[in-house]
């Protein structure tokens, strides 16, 4: 392994609490890694989440693209060889961040989608935020990989996602919401599902793996991981935004 770290570029405040998971995660893999006094290189830009939430409100991703293009381009600029955003909501603005750097963006529904196949696992539970439940741009990524997902139902997706804005985005962890939590789990075991993925970057804060019904991946963790095992081998392949794997019909 080369003793060069590969410089990493954070896009992060999406919000802070789970920001903090990532930089933790990769500088204690580094340093075990590494040894001694040694820390990841890493550019981050820290985005006002407040800013970032009227986008998601007001549903002007075209805005919070520009954001987060920015953001990307002064992580760049500050010599970073590969880029992440840390949160899955705002990978609906992936594209954005692509079309504006020249550096390769690592896609979080990738790095589930390698955990997952690793694990042996093939139905995901996805439990995050309304859009991330309900929209194609991240199940999609993961079905590419030949995973099946499932979600919870309407009402527990508006609980979800009520509970991720109220509380646990703000540094808010209820009890009574980590109930509410491992119950809608629960449902998706029995509904087929042999994983979690926690696919909003906050939720392992509220729901930590031993109180969870069945196996989960937290994918701030998983994320941050697949980021720290890019800079500690600068030999293994950068992502391309294009690589998605062919699945047969």
């Amino acid at each position: 392994m080369s003793e060069r770290l590969r410089p990493l570029g954070l896009i992060g405040g999406m919000s802070w609490h789970s920001t903090a998971t990532y930089y933790r995660r990769v500088n204690e893999r580094v340093a075990q890694a590494r040894g001694a006094h040694a820390s990841a290189r890493i550019s981050l830009q820290s985005l006002d989440f407040s800013e970032v939430r009227a986008c998601q409100v007001a549903d002007d991703y075209a805005r919070s693209g520009r954001m987060l293009a920015e953001a990307g381009t002064a992580c760049e600029a500050g010599g970073a060889e590969v880029l992440a955003i840390c949160t899955n909501l705002m990978h609906r603005n992936y594209d954005d961040l692509v079309a504006a750097v020249r550096t390769p963006v690592l896609h979080i529904a990738d790095a589930v989608a390698a955990a997952c196949l690793r694990e042996g696992r093939t139905r995901v539970g996805l439990l995050g935020t309304r859009p991330v439940m309900e929209l194609d741009f991240y199940a999609t990524r993961l079905a590419a990989y030949g995973l099946e997902v499932v979600t919870p139902d309407l009402e527990d997706r508006v609980e979800v996602d009520r509970v991720v804005f109220e509380e646990i985005t703000r540094g808010v962890f209820r009890e009574s919401s980590r109930d509410r939590y491992v119950d809608i789990m629960r449902g998706l075991a029995s509904r087929g599902a042999d994983v979690v993925a926690l696919a909003c970057t906050e939720i392992g804060l509220l729901v930590p793996p031993g109180a969870a019904p069945l196996p989960v991946l937290d994918t701030a963790l998983v994320h941050a991981d697949a980021l720290a095992d890019l800079a500690l081998d600068p030999a293994l392949p950068l992502p391309l935004p294009q690589a998605l794997p062919r699945v047969p019909a």
